[in-house]
């Protein structure tokens, strides 16, 4: 493969940032070919084409000079005799601290256990809770990994590997707004993980197009002979869905191939806001819509800050196809996710992610409640729906919550006191259960008590990972209470049957012996058998 030239990074930085570092940007590409010097790949590439190829995909992100050099430096502490010493002393405290960033997960990423992937995730979350730029880096290191993926020899690893993305690097992917990177992430993983279903929609693709013909050009002159007599300047983009897109949507409508509707999608790009609502006019006047198909995403965003207007018509040569109507700004956002606020749009010094993506925070509050890595990984992958429902206060605060969500969910988003009070619920003005599922546009208004707690059954029907972890720290809390009152008196008969009278002190002599670092620790293993009454008395 050919390697991107020193001179052609800088360019293509330099097309988007003239005013680039182009020094720094040099010293990084030199530094990383020398570091990792005749090192090679599996596929037997130099291992400097890999940092290089990081790099070329953040450009394509429209990156910093800082993230581009972190990509180019990214493998070099790890892979090298480099130190993060070498690094700070060389390209500053910014870009030492990214490289430490992305470091420390990749070390993590050699386990390949159930425990070790919930703690990789998590420090990934801690490490973009600081800078979300170290996400971008490692999501471009692992779309560089997945492309080359078929070079490991090992089936095993391979598998491990593209579970690991699907379920983690994608979604995360999608929650920052990286579309592009998330759908090509999951068709990677796809191709691995499901070889004979993805070959199937390739072939089925391929008949598809012998059949009809290539139908993009068709329909996109259709559709600017239409926007041209309504006299409406517009962009139009044509594009085939990714394999792995299709089969998901085949297997959650449960359709075949020839039933979906959005093999091709279309996008129209247009100049403000009140032109995307006269381009859905004149795509509504000129094509039947296909009912239970239109989502107004620019009055109501999704949780990631997308925005779009969806339609599905039947359209030119009467086929039936998918339209995202999308002013220029709401495209390149769509395109580059928060990258698109790191395009040099920064005040100098602030590096804070930007505030719409809070849902970070919320998830390092599903951390801190969390009782081990494996039950952090299960409810932050809740958190991953890509589906939304959109619910309303009585005041009018917009929440957004996955489908299927119920009031205790709207509770908890609300906030973990209103969900621990809630004892039930108002939707769009009746009481109703507290399992009810919402649906979009739903007023909710939680009715809520001082004496409640939240009961173990909610678990069986909440949907969102914050409140599962909410009612199951309670539930751990109150069963502890109960263990410390039963440990309390299995340790006062312990001292009873040895005629001698109860006393805390003598019982906190034993704590070390015991390994236990506290009296109400020792009366709640004692109160749950974690540790025997035997034991006590010896």
């Amino acid at each position: 493969m050919a390697l991107i030239r020193q001179y052609e990074l800088v360019e293509r930085v330099k097309v988007y940032e003239p005013r680039a570092d182009e020094n720094l940007l040099n010293r990084a590409y030199v530094f990383s070919m020398k570091a990792h010097g005749s090192q090679t790949r599996a596929s037997g590439d130099p291992f400097f084409s890999h940092p290089l190829e990081v790099a070329g995909i953040l450009t394509g992100l429209k990156l910093d000079c800082a993230s581009i050099v972190t990509g180019l430096l990214h493998d070099t502490v790890e892979d090298t005799l480099s130190t993060l010493e070498e690094i700070e002393e060389s390209f500053g405290s910014e870009v030492a601290r990214l490289v430490d960033g992305v470091t420390k997960l990749s070390k993590l990423e050699l386990q390949s256990d159930q425990s070790r992937q919930a703690e990789n995730f998590r420090k990934l979350l801690l490490a973009m809770s600081e800078d979300i730029r170290v996400l971008l880096v490692k999501l471009a290191d692992r779309l560089h990994n997945m492309r080359t993926l078929n070079f490991i020899p090992n089936e095993e690893k391979r598998r491990r590997i593209a579970l690991e993305t699907m379920d983690i690097y994608a979604p995360l992917a999608e929650r920052i707004g990286l579309h592009s990177i998330k759908d090509e992430l999951e068709d990677l993983a796809f191709s691995e993980l499901n070889t004979t279903a993805r070959l199937s929609v390739l072939n089925r693709l391929e008949y598809l197009r012998a059949e009809g013909g290539d139908l993009v050009p068709s329909v996109v002159a259709g559709l600017r002979k239409t926007f041209a007599e309504a006299e409406l300047n517009c962009e139009i983009i044509g594009r085939e869905k990714r394999p792995y897109s299709i089969w998901l949507k085949m297997q959650r409508k449960n359709v075949t191939f020839e039933q979906l509707s959005d093999i091709v999608g279309f996008r129209i790009v247009v100049d403000s806001l009140e032109a995307c609502y006269k381009c859905l006019g004149v795509v509504h006047k000129a094509y039947p819509m296909v009912p239970g198909r239109f989502k107004d995403y620019l009055s109501t965003p999704k949780a990631n800050g997308y925005r779009s207007i969806h339609t599905a018509v039947i359209g030119p040569e009467r086929q039936r196809i998918e339209i995202q109507i999308r002013t220029r700004d709401m495209h390149e956002e769509a395109e580059y996710g928060v990258a698109a606020h790191w395009a040099f749009k920064q005040v100098k010094g602030e590096n804070e992610t930007p505030k719409k993506y809070r849902w970070i925070r919320e998830l390092l509050d599903i951390l801190e409640k969390a009782a081990g890595p494996e039950e952090f990984l299960e409810n932050t992958k809740l958190e991953m729906f890509q589906d939304q429902v959109f619910c309303f206060s009585p005041k009018g605060d917009l929440i957004n919550l996955p489908v299927g969500s119920t009031p205790v969910d709207f509770a908890y988003a609300v906030h973990s006191e209103v969900g621990d009070s809630c004892v039930g619920a108002k939707i769009n003005g009746n009481i109703l259960p507290l399992r009810t599922q919402l649906r979009n546009g739903d007023q909710v208004e939680i009715i809520r008590s001082n004496v409640s707690a939240p009961s173990p059954i909610w678990e069986t029907f909440v949907i969102t990972g914050k409140a599962r972890v909410s009612i199951r720290k309670f539930i751990r809390s109150k069963e502890r209470e109960e263990f410390i009152i039963l440990g309390q008196e299995i340790a006062s008969k312990i001292f009873r049957e040895n005629n001698a009278e109860f006393n805390e002190s003598l019982l906190s002599d034993k704590l070390s012996l015991l390994q236990i670092s506290s009296v109400d620790d020792c009366y709640a293993k004692l109160g749950s058998g974690d540790i025997t009454s035997r034991k006590l008395s010896e």
